[in-house]
């Protein structure tokens, strides 16, 4: 055999470039997307203090070895009596490191691309090079994890990698790794328990029935507890916050409830639409896997709520349903594709993956990964200028009443109460003018323009404009604030002498 002949002398080989591993390229790329779309929003002031403001606090406190208080939702409220999450604690020393808004969603965005690296990885090995990249691209711009990536922070976040992991898990019969990943679950939030004994019920269908049931009575148990015992202990009011959410409704008795519970899950068409589109970016083939299962208790409790925003497609409801329903499409086809299969099996699973791309390619405009897109994601508008410009007049420590969309430009260094402040309860989108209670803080911001509508919500929210306007008012007038500085619709307000005695408030 003949040698290679070796190079000239003082020549040097290419290099060869370490190459990225397939799944973790498509992270990668779907973090620099998700990310970038939730800076450039929190940067135009498109952010909100319900929520991310709320998640900020938390965290910030977590970061400071403190427990979870929220003021933007109450004086001394825990937000673990809102909802279960104290998984939030694995963030804060991110936090620690970089106290900034923009830190939340930067993690956020990371954990929703983390998610895509099994599931590509499983197709890779089930369906093929092509289909995993499918595969990626129908997770990433499934408009599930889209609207969630542009609304905010929320805890669910850290649930999506972990549901990722745990329906591959099951889909590979890996039926105690499904298990492991799963169980932190109940860490994230007080609902996420009923999925983990879905989990149990598909293994106790298809694998081990005693872990299976093991595992399905202890996310039960879970939840049950966290909803009965902990909700309450830690709520200010006592009780579950959002049990209203899951009351009876128009019907008269819990008998009445469960028999109309097939209807008015798909009352009114929001409902039935929301079904449809859960599924779709699978070419619905994912309810032809056992995985699927697994959305159920989410979608359940989402279709039977009494609040409407859970019917929609709109802010982050449906981000642990999409790895779900990836993941069950997978299942699906999986079996079409082994050695030897015939032509027709293999053109089965090229069109269902074509119609799946397709749908899901269908839906980006309509859904927020469409805004980069546009030129307004792109300029920073002479209003958020005007904003920034006037929060940089308030001192770090302040204590400030801010308008929903300026409090997270202000929670990681200012203790911030939304303004115009207003009590928490279970019915916290009305209008309850009497109990507003009088202005504390030294400092309130306003701002009169809203700069971009909440779907389902005015960009005003939680009153009216001209209700916002009369508070601005009566704090100058009757309570001891003086204007600083007024821009582009932007007032700034500082308290300069006692909050005199006008209506009453705590």
């Amino acid at each position: 055999m003949t040698p290679a002949p070796a190079p000239p002398a003082g020549s040097r080989l290419p290099a060869r470039l370490p190459t990225v591993p397939l799944p973790w390229g498509w992270a990668a790329a779907l973090f620099t997307l998700y990310a970038t779309v939730a800076v450039r929003r929190h940067l135009l002031l498109r952010t909100t203090g319900y929520d991310l403001g709320i998640f900020e606090q938390a965290v910030r406190a977590y970061a400071h070895l403190r427990p979870p208080l929220a003021p933007l939702r109450g004086e001394d409220f825990n937000l673990l009596g809102d909802h279960f999450h104290p998984a939030l604690a694995v963030l804060a020393p991110l936090y620690r490191l970089w106290p900034s808004p923009l830190c939340l969603l930067v993690a956020q965005s990371a954990l929703l691309a983390l998610a895509v690296v099994p599931l590509c990885a499983w197709a890779l090995t089930a369906l093929g090079r092509r289909a995993a990249h499918a595969v990626a691209l129908v997770y990433g711009a499934s408009w599930g994890i889209a609207s969630a990536a542009a609304f905010d922070f929320h805890e669910v976040a850290l649930a999506v990698p972990l549901l990722s992991c745990a329906a591959t898990a099951l889909g590979r019969r890996r039926w105690r790794a499904a298990v492991a990943w799963a169980a932190p679950l109940v860490l994230v939030k007080e609902d996420l328990g009923l999925t983990l004994a879905a989990v149990g019920a598909v293994i106790a269908w298809q694998g081990p029935r005693r872990l299976g049931a093991v595992t399905a009575a202890c996310g039960v148990l879970a939840s049950a507890v966290e909803v009965r015992v902990l909700l309450p202990a830690l709520h200010p009011a006592g009780g579950y916050a959002h049990g209203a959410n899951l009351a009876e409704g128009a019907h008269t008795s819990l008998l009445t409830t469960v028999a109309f519970a097939p209807l008015d899950a798909l009352r009114p068409d929001i409902k039935a639409m929301t079904l449809i589109l859960v599924f779709a970016p699978s070419a619905l083939l994912a309810l032809r896997s056992p995985i699927a299962l697994l959305t159920v208790p989410t979608l359940a409790w989402r279709m039977l709520s009494q609040n409407g925003f859970h019917w929609g497609t709109s802010f982050h409801y449906s981000a642990v349903l999409m790895p779900v329903v990836v993941a069950a499409l997978i299942d699906a086809l999986r079996p079409w594709h082994t050695p030897g299969a015939p032509p027709a099996a293999v053109r089965h699973v090229r069109a269902s993956l074509a119609v799946a791309l397709a749908v899901t390619l269908v839906l980006v405009p309509s859904f927020p990964l469409a805004q980069l897109a546009q030129r307004a994601t792109w300029r920073t508008t002479a209003h958020a200028e005007a904003a920034r410009a006037l929060l940089a007049r308030i001192p770090d420590g302040a204590t400030v009443a801010a308008s929903n969309r300026l409090v997270p430009q202000l929670t990681s260094r200012c203790e911030v109460v939304l303004f115009p402040a207003f009590p928490v309860d279970a019915r916290l989108y009305r209008y309850d003018r009497d109990r507003l209670p009088r202005p504390t803080a030294e400092w309130i911001v306003h701002d009169r323009h809203a700069p971009e509508a909440w779907p389902y919500r005015t960009g005003h929210w939680p009153y009216p404009a001209e209700q916002q306007a009369a508070e601005l008012a009566a704090a100058q007038r009757s309570y001891g604030y003086r204007r600083v500085a007024e821009r582009d619709g932007i007032t700034l307000l500082r308290r300069t002498g006692p909050t005199g005695t006008g209506r009453g408030g705590p």
